[in-house]
C-alpha cells in the first residue's frame, strides 16, 4: 500500500483528534524515554509493509533483490508531521523454520572423514502481510519510536538467497537503513515501480535482536551505513567459524550436535519456493559444500568471509553488547571479540554479561538509556558510565554490578602447573616442579563430560585440582591453556573443561556451580589454524589456545579443576573409542586471569 502524508486540516475532516497548537513530543525522565500517553494506544498505530531494493541479486533472476519490510508508527506521524527515530529488527526466522526435522550431520565417524550424506528439510512458509513480527513494538512505539522489521534475504517475502553470513546479509539491512534515512529505494510491491518514502523518520536508527537476530545489527554496522547510530546485539554470532569450529576442530554449538552452516541454511530458507532450487545449488551445494570443510576443520577464506571481526573498519555505531557467560550455543567469545575491537577503535562501547545461558537482554532501562542517548540525542551521560556490567552469581539479571571494564582491570594472569595422580586426580600447583611425569587418557565418547568430572577414578580423562579454597577467587578474563601431548593416532579431539568441585547436582544446582569455562582444539593445528598436519603417533606437540571468556567468583570450599579429555559427547565428532592421549605434565600450563593476581590466589589456597 502507498502511504500519503495527510495535512492536519484534512486529518481533522477525516475524524482524527489532534492539537494543531502543540505537536506531541517524546518525554524523557532520568535520561530515559517515557511512555507518551498519546502514543500508547495501539488502535491508533499505523501498520504497513513495503519492499526495499538492495544493491545485489542473489536469487539469479537478473533483478536486484528487494527486502520485505514492515512499519509500525504512531498516527501522529501521519496527521501531525511527527518525525521519530527508528528501532529496527531483522531476522531470517520471521516466516518459519524447518523446526525439529532430522537435518543434522552424523557425527559418529573417524576424524578426517565425513559422515554419510544428510537429508534436507524444506521450510513451510508461514506469516501474513502486513505484519512480519510484533517484537519490539510494545516496548518502543509508546516511548516515541517507530518500529521496523525486515525479513533477511531468501526468507519470508524477501527476495534473494540466504547465505548465513554472506555479504548480502550485511547489505540487506544497510539498504533498509538507507531507505529510513531518505533514499528512494522503497516500493509498494516486490516487483512494481510505485515508490514509498519514509517521511516520518528522523534518519536516526538503532538495531537490536537476539542470536541470529543479534548478528544482523552487527552485520549492518560493519557496512558503516549512515544513520545507524546504535546497536544492541544480544548473544550475537559474530563468526560462523567460531560457531561451528574451534581452533581447527569440527565442533558443534551446544545443544545441536551435528549442526553446520549448511544445516542452518536449510533451517531458515523460507523464501520463494520457485527460487529455492537455484539458491540450493548456488549457495548450499556449491559455495558451502566447497568451503565449509568438515574434513579438516581448518580456517579458510570461506570462513574468513563470514567473520565480522574482519569487517570492523567502517563501523561507527555505538555498541551495547549483551551475552551470557554460560551460553554454550553462541559462546561468550563471540561478543567479547567484537566489544574488544570496537573499544579499541574508540567507538562508544558497553558490555553486559549475565551468568545464564543463551539470550538475555540487558535491563530495559540500560537499553532505553542507550537508545535515548544515540537516537534521540539526549545528553544522559551514558557514555561516561562504567563500561562493564556483570550480573553476580547470586543476583537477578536485572541487577548487574558495575565494573570499570571487562576483563576486570585488577585481574592478572596466574599460572597453574600440573602434578600427577591419574587415573585419580592430580594437583594444580602455583609453583612448577619438574617431575618428568607423563599421564595417559583413553578416548571414549560414551562418557559425558559431567560424568568424567565427577568420577573418582577413570582412564578416560585426566583431572588436576587446586587446594580447597579458603577464600573466594574471582576469575575475570580469558583463561589460556598449553598442553604438551602425544597421540596414538594421526588425529584426535582435544577437550578442556575448567570445573568447580565438588560437583553439585539436583534441582538446587545453579548454572555457575560446576562448569567454569571450556575449550576445544585440534592438535593437528598446533602451528597454524589454516593448515593442520597429521600427528606423528607418539610424538609430543605443544597445543596452545584460549578457553571461553568468563567472570565468575568461585566460592570458598570449592576446588578449581582442570579436566583434559578427548571427544566431548556434547560438542565434538565422536570417533571410535580407543585413541590414547599422553600429556607431558612438565610442558602443560593453565593460565587463569585472577582479580588480585597471584597474591590473591595464594591467600585463597594457603
Amino acid at each position: 500500500m502507498k502511504i500519503f502524508r495527510i495535512p492536519p486540516i484534512l486529518a481533522l475532516l477525516l475524524g482524527f483528534s489532534i492539537d494543531v497548537s502543540a505537536q506531541i513530543k517524546p518525554i524523557f525522565e532520568n535520561g530515559e524515554a517515557q511512555i507518551v500517553p498519546e502514543l500508547k494506544d495501539s488502535a491508533n498505530w499505523i501498520r504497513h509493509d513495503l519492499w526495499v531494493e538492495t544493491e545485489f541479486d542473489t536469487d539469479g533472476d537478473g533483478k536486484k533483490d528487494r527486502m520485505h519490510v514492515d512499519v509500525t508508527r504512531p498516527a501522529q506521524t501521519e496527521t501531525e508531521g511527527l518525525k521519530l527515530p527508528v528501532v529496527y529488527a531483522s531476522s531470517p526466522y520471521y516466516a518459519g523454520t524447518t523446526g525439529n526435522a532430522p537435518i543434522f550431520w552424523d557425527v559418529k565417524h573417524e576424524l578426517g572423514a565425513v559422515g554419510p550424506p544428510r537429508a534436507h528439510a524444506e521450510v513451510k512458509r508461514i506469516g501474513e502481510r502486513p505484519i512480519i513480527s510484533n517484537s519490539e513494538i510494545m516496548l518502543w512505539v509508546p516511548r516515541g519510536y517507530i518500529v521496523v522489521h525486515s525479513s533477511s534475504p531468501g526468507t519470508g517475502l524477501s527476495q534473494g538467497s540466504p547465505t548465513v553470513g554472506g555479504d548480502n546479509e550485511s547489505l540487506a539491512p544497510k539498504a533498509v537503513i538507507e531507505w529510513l534515512t531518505g533514499k528512494d529505494n522503497g516500493y509498494t510491491t516486490p516487483d512494481g515501480n510505485e515508490k514509498v518514502m519514509a517521511f516520518w523518520s528522523t534518519g536516526k536508527v538503532g538495531m537490536t535482536g537476539t542470536s541470529y537476530n543479534g548478528t544482523l545489527p552487527l552485520a549492518a554496522a560493519t557496512t558503516g551505513v549512515k544513520g545507524l547510530e546504535a546497536i544492541i546485539p544480544i548473544a550475537p554470532n559474530t563468526s560462523y567459524y567460531h560457531y561451528y569450529r574451534s581452533n581447527g576442530l569440527v565442533r558443534s554449538p551446544g545443544g545441536y550436535l551435528g549442526e553446520d552452516i549448511d544445516v542452518l541454511y536449510d533451517f531458515i530458507h523460507s523464501g520463494d519456493e520457485s527460487k529455492r532450487a537455484y539458491s540450493n545449488k548456488t549457495i548450499r551445494d556449491t559455495e558451502m559444500a566447497q568451503g565449509m570443510d568438515r574434513i579438516t576443520g581448518d580456517y579458510n577464506d570461506f570462513w574468513a568471509g563470514r567473520d565480522y571481526l574482519n569487517d570492523m573498519e567502517p563501523m561507527n555505531a555505538a555498541l551495547l553488547m549483551s551475552h551470557g557467560f554460560n551460553d554454550w550455543n553462541v559462546m561468550p567469545e563471540h561478543s567479547y571479540r567484537i566489544y574488544d575491537s570496537a573499544r579499541s577503535k574508540g567507538i562508544p562501547s558497553m558490555i553486559y554479561y549475565h551468568q545464564n545461558g543463551h539470550g538475555g537482554p540487558p535491563p530495559f532501562s540500560m537499553m532505553n538509556r542507550w537508545f535515548t542517548r544515540y537516537l534521540h540525542g539526549v545528553e544522559n551521560g551514558v557514555e561516561k558510565e562504567p563500561r562493564a556490567w556483570i550480573v553476580r552469581e547470586q543476583d537477578e539479571r536485572t541487577n548487574p554490578t558495575a565494573y570499570a571494564d571487562f576483563p576486570n582491570p585488577q585481574a592478572s594472569d596466574v599460572n597453574f602447573f600440573l602434578n600427577g595422580g591419574a587415573p585419580a586426580a592430580g594437583s594444580l600447583d602455583l609453583e612448577k616442579q619438574n617431575t618428568g611425569i607423563k599421564e595417559t587418557l583413553v578416548d571414549n565418547y560414551s562418557f559425558s563430560g559431567s560424568a568424567l568430572a565427577q568420577a573418582d577414578y577413570t582412564e578416560h580423562r585426566l583431572i588436576y585440582l587446586s587446594p580447597v579454597l579458603k577464600k573466594a577467587v574471582h576469575i575475570s578474563g580469558i583463561p589460556k591453556i598449553t598442553v604438551k601431548l602425544a597421540s596414538s593416532k594421526p588425529a584426535a579431539n582435544l577437550s578442556i573443561w575448567l570445573v568447580s568441585l565438588p560437583w553439585t547436582e539436583g534441582r538446587n544446582a545453579k548454572i555457575t556451580d560446576n562448569i567454569i569455562t571450556r575449550g576445544w582444539a585440534d592438535p593437528q593445528n598446533h602451528k597454524d589454524i589454516r593448515k593442520g598436519e597429521p600427528l606423528e603417533p607418539g610424538k609430543f606437540y605443544e597445543v596452545s589456545f584460549e578457553l571461553q571468556p568468563d567472570d565468575q567468583i568461585i566460592p570458598a570450599g570449592q576446588q578449581i579443576g582442570l579436566m583434559i579429555f578427548s571427544s566431548d559427547k556434547e560438542f565434538t565428532l565422536l570417533p571410535k573409542p580407543g585413541t590414547k592421549l599422553t600429556v607431558d605434565l612438565d610442558g602443560t600450563v593453565l593460565t587463569l586471569p585472577v582479580v588480585g593476581g597471584k597474591a590473591a590466589l595464594e591467600k585463597a589456597v594457603k
